[in-house]
């Protein structure tokens, strides 16, 4: 069965609520379990988050567009910004004893433990994430 579901949201950090009712729909389209629904909720939330506070830096004339695909026996989301990208090898590791009271890498560590395989696209200014169904 091949799914697929589009989002595109103003980079306003109110906008980050619609990401819910995003994935509560993407959970009946694409019969998540429990685990996977509250993985995909957690990493994609930050992964917006990102991209309208970092990507887009708030500005509401940008989008954030979110597309998902059920594939194989796994879902694969796409979320991309319109800002300047960044280098993820840049970003700090937050478990590290000097990191652990800095602000900063959290969210892109909470996606790369949830998600079964992280890229990013495009200079940084697109997250790919992949989800294993079973």
């Amino acid at each position: 069965m091949h799914h697929e579901l589009m989002l595109k949201i103003k980079s306003t950090p109110c906008q980050v609520s619609c990401i819910e009712t995003y994935v509560a729909n993407l959970r009946k389209t694409c019969k998540l379990t429990q685990e996977v629904y509250d993985n995909i909720l957690i990493s994609l939330t930050e992964a917006v988050n990102n991209a309208i506070i970092h990507g887009n830096k708030k500005d509401e004339s940008k989008y954030v567009r979110v597309n998902c695909v059920e594939k194989k026996q796994e879902v694969v989301i796409r979320i991309s910004d319109e800002g300047r990208g960044f280098n993820p090898h840049d970003v700090v590791d937050p478990t590290l004893p000097q990191n652990l009271e800095c602000c900063g890498g959290r969210g892109v560590f909470i996606m790369k433990q949830l998600s079964d395989k992280i890229s990013f696209l495009d200079s940084g200014r697109t997250v790919e994430m992949h989800f294993k169904l079973a």
